[in-house]
């Protein structure tokens, strides 16, 4: 099976070997086309002025034409490919190429013929004859020119290639090959070192995928490509990787955290039980109470989770309705009359009367659990500060405060910030992550920020 780097040096070559070949192409028969336009200006310029010439020889005084100076001029043109005769005004031959050597003429046509051919010009090539017509003046009634006779050049067209002319287009077909050579090895010599530079950080990455997935997640990227698209490839897996063990330890800690919170309980009725049952401990009120208030804090787990359960079900439905907030809150704070009573707390409910869209019992549990964390961890004669605006929810205390290090993981379940458990510092650790999930259903976001020892606060918006 071929390696990431050997197919990606091979797309490259591809790439390189088909956009040199066709740029070449391209080129080539744009210069082969404006090469041949040019020839045959070139051509009709030179037979013009030829005929040019041969006029400037016509006596219009005696009426007669300087055969020895045509002669000349003939058989000049004849060398350069041109067949050159001149009439008279009655038709009569003064000069004609083909009469003058009709073998030199012949072998002339063999060699072009055979250079045209071997050049592939790319137009269909024949003779082409072009007459010029001489007037010697205007006739007595000033209405009509006078012919004086005819000058007939005849070419190979729409052009033929002198032996100067075939040099430059083998020289500039030579330079085009070189060109395209030279562009083509450092083209390949480009790709290879470019397919080196991508495939390299690739393979190392996809290799660094398959160890995470493995389970290894303190492998990191540590290079920089300097391609920033390689760049964000490899910094992505970083973030994966974090955020894989970042996972893998609130997992861990979940398990233990579940295990504890469920031991705790379990352990505390066990051995009551067991102590009562072996006659060990009468089986008094106050022990059948206590082993009461176990089950009761163990059935409220399992209550919890279940409500977690719910609220983080893909198919969670709320029952929407235009709530007033503000009074909802006052409501919720009513029901914890006594907590707040019994640490003298200052409970505020400010804002606007304004309706929200939302399902009344649910959101209830979101001030309560929140309501109640705050009272919580809030010192006796604190104050707690509950604001209600348009589409937003907001509560402050003045209580202890979270510590930075642990404001990240406060909505995960089970998660203390108090490491010892007790029962004295709170539940069971997922009020929050109740809350967060119960206002995501809302479409919402919840955002704590808190300072240690001056208190938090938490701000649902966007319901």
């Amino acid at each position: 099976m071929k390696t990431l780097r050997s197919r990606i040096t091979l797309s490259i070559l591809l790439m390189v070997f088909g956009t040199v070949f066709i740029l070449s192409l391209l080129l080539n028969t744009v210069i082969r086309y404006r090469f041949n336009d040019y020839m045959e200006k070139v051509e009709k310029e030179r037979s013009d002025f030829i005929a040019q010439q041969l006029s400037s020889y016509y006596n219009s005084f005696s009426g007669t034409w300087d055969e020895g100076a045509i002669h000349g001029i003939g058989m000049f043109a004849l060398y350069d490919g041109y067949f050159v005769r001149v009439t008279n005004a009655n038709g009569k031959i003064v000069w004609d190429a083909w009469n003058h050597d009709m073998t030199l003429c012949a072998e002339i046509m063999d060699e072009i013929t055979e250079r045209m051919n071997e050049r592939h010009i790319g137009a269909e090539v024949e003779l082409v004859s072009v007459e010029y017509p001489i007037y010697s003046g205007r006739s007595t009634d000033d209405k009509s020119t006078i012919l004086a006779g005819t000058i007939t050049i005849q070419y190979y067209g729409p052009f033929f290639l002198s032996e100067e002319a075939a040099w430059f287009l083998d020289t500039l077909n030579a330079v085009l090959l070189i060109v395209g050579g030279i562009s083509l090895v450092v083209s390949i010599i480009i790709g290879l070192l470019l397919a080196r530079r991508i495939a390299s950080p690739v393979t190392k990455s996809a290799e660094i995928a398959r160890s995470i997935a493995s389970g290894d997640y303190k492998i990191r990227f540590e290079e920089k490509t300097k391609m920033r698209e390689l760049d964000d490839l490899t910094e992505s897996i970083n973030h994966l990787a974090d955020g894989l063990l970042e996972q893998e330890a609130l997992r861990k800690r979940l398990t233990a955290d579940v295990a504890h919170e469920l031991r705790t309980p379990l352990s505390a009725i066990s051995a009551h039980l067991e102590a009562m049952s072996d006659g060990v401990w009468e089986p008094t009120k106050e022990r059948l109470l206590s082993c009461y208030e176990e089950s009761v804090r163990l059935s409220k787990l399992v209550s919890d989770l279940e409500k977690l359960a719910v609220a983080d079900n893909e198919n969670f439905n709320l029952n929407l309705a235009p709530v007033n907030l503000k009074k909802l809150s006052e409501n919720t704070v009513a029901t914890f009359e006594r907590e707040i009573k019994e640490k003298e707390l200052k409970v505020s409910v400010l804002g606007s009367e304004t309706e929200v869209m939302l399902d009344a019992g649910r959101f209830t549990q979101v001030i309560a659990n929140l309501l109640h964390n705050a009272i919580k961890h809030t010192p006796k004669g604190g104050e707690i500060k509950i604001t209600v605006t348009s589409g937003a929810f907001t509560i402050e205390d003045t209580g202890e405060g979270i510590p930075e290090k642990d404001l990240p993981y406060i909505f995960e379940r089970f998660y203390r910030v108090d490491p010892s458990r007790s029962r004295e510092s709170g539940g069971t650790g997922i009020g929050l992550a109740i809350a967060k999930a119960i206002v995501k259903a809302h479409g919402g976001d919840i955002i704590a920020t808190s300072q240690e020892g001056k208190g938090s606060r938490f701000e649902v918006r966007n319901i």
